[in-house]
């Protein structure tokens, strides 16, 4: 009787060790694939992007809302300090023009950019100097423009002579050593048009207000040129480069728009007079996306119902339509999939006030897909 009792205490504590190994077994091989599938999908590059700071020169505003730079402080010091401290920092930070008041002479545009340089450069203001993140510009309208005003709500925008040079003497630090620049004709004035890679991204940067000298034609110059050729020909290069799987193209000013119920291609002051050339190219190369400005908006689309996007995140300090104020994240995933997360907080009465109460939050979040996109964003 006792052998019985043995046998069978024998035989369960076998029986609780092997399923209790058999367990352990599934639980491991269970964590190694939660283990394998989060590396998989593991953040492999990120880059933030955003634009249109400056405050707005039709409104009287507080003085301390901006100082010399002028730029809208409270947002500005904001989301640099929030980018600054994110768990997970992005790799780069491309600031798309309109960071300064400009559009004006020379003079002043010289001392708002070099005090916006300042203002980036203080640690009492904020962090992201000291972040260890690269910073990437490209100037808007408001630095390469100068503003003449009619009256009754019309105006004009022409290239200002000498700002070129203004940008290049404050903001070249903030252009990659490495970058691949325009060569042959007009190559001083193509100098805010530029291309780099890192990792498995080719990212290109359009100066989308290119200087033009007056003609006869055209006494004062032409707004919203770019060096179309060039731009295409480094979108095709980088599309036959098997070491580059991804393309961003960047600018100031988009070329699609969302207004009035509707996607519209823009070649006035809105938008690009090339894009209806650049676009197709965009496309038929699978660019992953245009990333601009200039509307006071944040907006994400796919004009064309599918493949290339167009993202503007101009909802970073100047008045307009946005209701939130933030930035623009893009993950670059090792499983190739692109995250695309806009955070942003709603804005006070008047634009430029503290608003410490407002929370930054999740506003839109999608993966960048070059089919239909199931997740469609709606402003």
């Amino acid at each position: 009787m006792k052998t019985n009792h043995f046998i069978l205490l024998f035989v369960l504590t076998l029986y609780i060790a092997c399923n209790s190994s058999k367990k352990q077994k599934e639980k491991s091989n269970k964590e190694s694939k939660e283990l394998v599938s989060i590396t998989k999908d593991s953040v492999s590059f990120s880059f933030v992007f955003l634009g249109c700071n400056r405050v707005d020169r039709h409104q009287e505003y507080d003085t301390t809302a901006t100082n010399a730079s002028t730029a809208n402080l409270y947002v500005m010091r904001r989301i640099w300090n929030e980018v600054a401290t994110l768990n997970k920092k992005p790799d780069l930070f491309f600031f798309l023009g309109d960071m300064v008041l400009g559009e004006s002479t020379t003079e002043k545009l010289d001392s708002q950019l070099k005090a916006w340089v300042d203002l980036y450069k203080d640690t009492n203001f904020s962090s992201i100097s000291t972040s260890g993140i690269e910073t990437v510009a490209v100037p808007g309208n408001h630095e390469m423009l100068y503003y003449h005003d009619y009256g009754v709500k019309h105006h004009d925008e022409w290239p200002l002579e000498g700002a070129t040079e203004l940008w290049m003497k404050h903001m070249t630090q903030f252009m990659p050593k490495d970058r691949e620049v325009v060569t042959g004709k007009d190559s001083i004035n193509n100098q805010m048009t530029f291309a780099f890679t890192r990792k498995n991204i080719g990212f290109i940067l359009m100066n989308t207000d290119t200087y033009n000298t007056p003609t006869t034609q055209n006494p004062h110059g032409l707004e919203g040129q770019i060096p179309t050729e060039w731009i295409i020909n480094k979108v095709e290069e980088y599309r036959n480069n098997d070491a580059i799987d991804h393309i961003f193209v960047l600018g100031h000013k988009p070329y699609y728009i969302f207004d009035k119920g509707k996607i519209t291609g823009e070649t006035g002051h809105k938008g690009l007079p090339e894009g209806p050339v650049l676009w197709p190219k965009l496309r038929d190369n699978d660019v992953i996306a245009m990333l601009s400005a200039h509307k006071h908006d944040y907006q994400r689309m796919q004009p064309e119902g599918n493949k290339t996007y167009q993202v503007i995140a101009g909802n970073a300090g100047s008045p307009g339509e946005a209701t939130f104020f933030g930035y623009t994240k893009i993950d670059v995933m090792s499983s190739g999939e692109i995250k695309l997360t806009a955070m942003g907080f709603d804005k006070g009465n008047p634009y430029y006030a503290s608003v410490p109460n407002n929370p930054t939050t999740l506003r839109d979040q999608t993966i960048l897909t070059l089919s239909k996109n199931a997740n469609p964003y709606t402003n």
